[in-house]
């Protein structure tokens, strides 16, 4: 009987991990066309039964684990040194393989949601608690994912010795940026019922305090 479990968990495993194939790329796309729909959609699978949520996407917190690990392979095939693995300056002794440099940038790119959704909670004067940040969260996730994406692949560019893959990457920096910057400018701006300025404040106040985590995070670990 216990091993019909496993067999059934086995099949159940294999498909999710096989339909990533399929729904990892139609993400990747509505989010980057539609990233405030898709911020709805977020919103709403939530509401729904956890065996019926996200039929129809990945869910977000998945969505950037699965992003950052793309990415992570992108660099190693292009014959990367991973410098969080290879430094062994700072707090950096404690990553000494891609699976703990992997799970400590996603750490630090969730932080870019997670001050979103606290400046979200802290404008509508909500209690602060796990619930009330859950669904905020869950949406920024989204963006945040294409961010990450566009800032990997850019450092990836601007590390290769050809000036134009330089220059490609600096712009690709710069895209997500701007890409981050006015996704959740329009999003503040709809959940506030204000201007697209007032959304871009907020929005900006934001990634500046992850921005600024992010270099402490490099100075703490020597890179």
């Amino acid at each position: 009987m216990d091993f019909m479990k496993w067999l059934n968990s086995l099949d159940e495993l294999l498909y999710e991990v096989i339909s990533w194939l399929i729904f990892y790329p139609v993400t990747l796309g509505r989010t980057l066309l539609h990233p405030i729909a898709m911020m709805g959609y977020a919103d709403r699978q939530l509401a729904l039964p956890q065996e019926q949520q996200y039929g129809a996407a990945l869910s977000p917190p998945l969505f950037l684990a699965l992003t950052l690990s793309i990415a992570h392979l992108g660099a190693t095939a292009l014959g990367e040194t991973d410098q969080l693995v290879a430094n062994r300056h700072g707090l950096s002794n404690l990553i000494d393989d891609d699976a703990s440099a992997l799970a400590f940038r996603l750490l630090i790119f969730s932080i870019f949601p997670l001050l979103m959704s606290l400046h979200f909670v802290w404008r509508r004067r909500l209690p602060l608690d796990r619930n009330s940040l859950r669904l905020p969260f869950y949406a920024q996730c989204y963006p945040a994912a294409i961010f990450a994406l566009g800032l990997s692949f850019g450092t990836m560019a601007i590390s290769l010795k050809s000036a134009g893959a330089q220059s490609a990457g600096a712009a690709i920096i710069v895209l997500a940026i701007l890409f981050y910057l006015l996704v959740e400018a329009r999003w503040f701006a709809v959940q506030f019922r204000t201007g697209l300025v007032r959304g871009a404040a907020t929005a900006s106040a934001a990634l500046i305090e992850g921005a600024t985590i992010l270099v402490g995070a490099g100075l703490l670990l020597g890179t």
